[in-house]
């Protein structure tokens, strides 16, 4: 394949992919976590104030790289943010992790990189959680820089690709506790991969060649891992012990993925959401292309016959890195589904060899013309599924990737809110009182950025006098205690925040006779 037919299709894909990830950012409500991260960024926004939580949050990257986006856009205050501009951070580097791609080029070949491009473009897990303000999407983007990296450097030991190597690696490191997963399986992939390596197969030992040098350009790559990962956790210096708590919060996390609750499942759940999901009465899901793909991909790895010299062990190492990091995830119980994209990232890269040794394979072009047209209606199939999920069901129960997603009814009471304030005296100084658990506070802080005066408490006699708010917003248990003391005061609505767990809107009733007022003169 020349150069201008490469370089225009995988401009198609790249597009495609921008098609998918850019557009219509707003249409799903904003999900608890991504709330969470959202009010996190905002203090860093508005004060310039960061530092580092070992016990939440995850690590800093996400919100010291959301910062030119922010300012670019116009955005200088939390209120003055939007699920928008906050979105277009991962879908950004969802694009990017595409153009990292281009890395692999010398190591799998081009038809294997325009077909992992695609896979990429297209996979609906991969497309809807790149719409996410979470970490996973710009971890999934420096560890695909990172593994192309070392193995440029593999294939020519220089200072640059080790520089760039660990500047990946502190990225990933300073962006969740997680990547100790991959750096694990990274490992484990290269030992493994380096006991299958044939004699005339290059790769693994073209660092060893280079004798001195490689322990330099080693002890580079560390230096350059640990000053960008020091940089950001110690808040440029400003927060010294950041960076010690990053390492603690090892302990924090360990605990956590061992502990029973509502976010653990069975070893079987990401491969069962891959292969073939069907929630309710939804219809049919499944990326079982990419996953016959990938085993097919595999297969070539050991038996089949490599285009060049140097992509049978890169393809080797994939295949045992993605093998180790699914099994680390499987057997892990606690599991969230954006989880997937650190190891599933392996299938589809795997998928683009598995595709270009399938249509290699086969001199007959009649035969090619046919497995092209199935690969193709294959692809397609996943575009329209990724269209599904992103932009058809985004927070419907019967999309397989929808977790303890924010329902549409609750931007009902946010409007409902936003309504009654406008009709109060105090319009946005309106007093407003939470009352709820910390799960079903959230997205709350959020969608309530623009009010000045609202707290937040989880047990009703901290919150003092209730009738002081003009609004009173409880979760249904703490509704039920104090029935008696409000139904005197206000008047109550119930919406869905999430499946299965409601909130109470309480509206004093001078407001609310105001508000009904407003009603009958339209």
């Amino acid at each position: 394949m020349n150069k201008k037919a490469f370089a225009g299709l995988f401009l198609l894909m790249v597009l495609g992919a921008a098609a998918f990830r850019l557009a219509g950012l707003g249409l799903r409500p904003m999900h608890h976590d991504e709330a969470n991260q959202a009010l996190k960024f905002g203090a860093l926004l508005e004060s310039g104030d960061y530092r580092y939580d070992k016990a939440d949050h995850h690590g800093p990257s996400l919100y010291y790289l959301s910062l030119p986006f922010a300012r670019a856009l116009g955005a200088n205050t939390l209120a003055a943010l939007s699920e928008k501009t906050l979105r277009l951070v991962p879908a950004c580097f969802a694009i990017g992790a595409i153009l990292l791609l281009l890395l692999f080029v010398p190591l799998i070949g081009k038809e294997a990189v325009l077909w992992s491009a695609l896979g990429l473009a297209v996979s609906p897990v991969m497309v809807y959680f790149s719409r996410f303000y979470i970490q996973e999407t710009l971890l999934l983007f420096f560890l695909v820089g990172f593994i192309a990296a070392l193995w440029r450097y593999k294939r020519r030991p220089s200072w640059a690709w080790a520089v760039a190597a660990g500047l990946f690696a502190g990225m990933m490191y300073a962006t969740k506790e997680t990547s100790v997963i991959a750096f694990g399986s990274i490992a484990a992939a290269f030992l493994l991969a380096s006991l299958f390596r044939g004699n005339k197969e290059g790769g693994i030992s073209s660092a060893r060649s280079a004798g001195r040098h490689f322990w330099i350009n080693t002890l580079i790559g560390f230096a350059a891992a640990v000053t960008v990962s020091l940089l950001l956790f110690t808040s440029f210096f400003q927060n010294p012990k950041g960076w010690f708590d990053s390492i603690l919060s090892f302990k924090v996390y360990f605990v956590r993925a061992g502990e029973a609750g509502f976010h653990v499942h069975p070893w079987y759940y990401y491969l069962q959401m891959l292969a073939f999901s069907k929630p309710g009465s939804g219809p049919l899901w499944s990326e079982g292309l990419i996953l016959i793909l990938a085993a097919v991909g595999m297969v070539a790895a050991f038996r089949g016959r490599p285009s060049t010299t140097a992509d049978r062990p890169t393809v080797r190492f994939l295949v045992f890195y993605t093998l180790i990091s699914t099994a680390a995830y499987s057997l892990i119980p606690y599991k969230t589904p954006w989880n997937i994209l650190l190891f599933y990232v392996g299938f589809i890269i795997l998928s683009g060899s598995g595709a270009a040794a399938l249509l290699g394979a086969f001199r007959s072009r009649p035969i090619r013309a046919l497995i092209f047209l199935l690969l193709a209606a294959g692809f397609l199939h996943l575009g329209a599924q990724a269209w599904r999920a992103s932009f058809a069901y985004p927070a419907d129960p019967r999309n397989p990737y929808v977790y303890a997603q924010t329902s549409p009814d609750f931007l009902k009471l946010v409007r409902r809110v936003e309504d009654l304030a406008a009709l109060h005296q105090d319009h946005e100084k309106i007093l407003i009182k939470v009352i709820a658990g910390p799960y079903e506070t959230w997205p709350l802080p959020w969608y309530l950025r623009r009010f000045s005066r609202v707290g937040y408490w989880t047990d009703a006699a901290a919150a003092g006098p209730l009738e002081e708010a003009a609004i009173v917003i409880t979760d249904i248990e703490q509704a039920g205690r104090l029935e008696s003391g409000l139904t005197a005061s206000f008047q109550s609505e119930y919406y869905e925040l999430r499946p299965n767990v409601f909130l109470v809107l309480h509206i004093r009733n001078d407001l609310w006779e105001e508000y009904l007022k407003s009603r009958a003169e339209k």
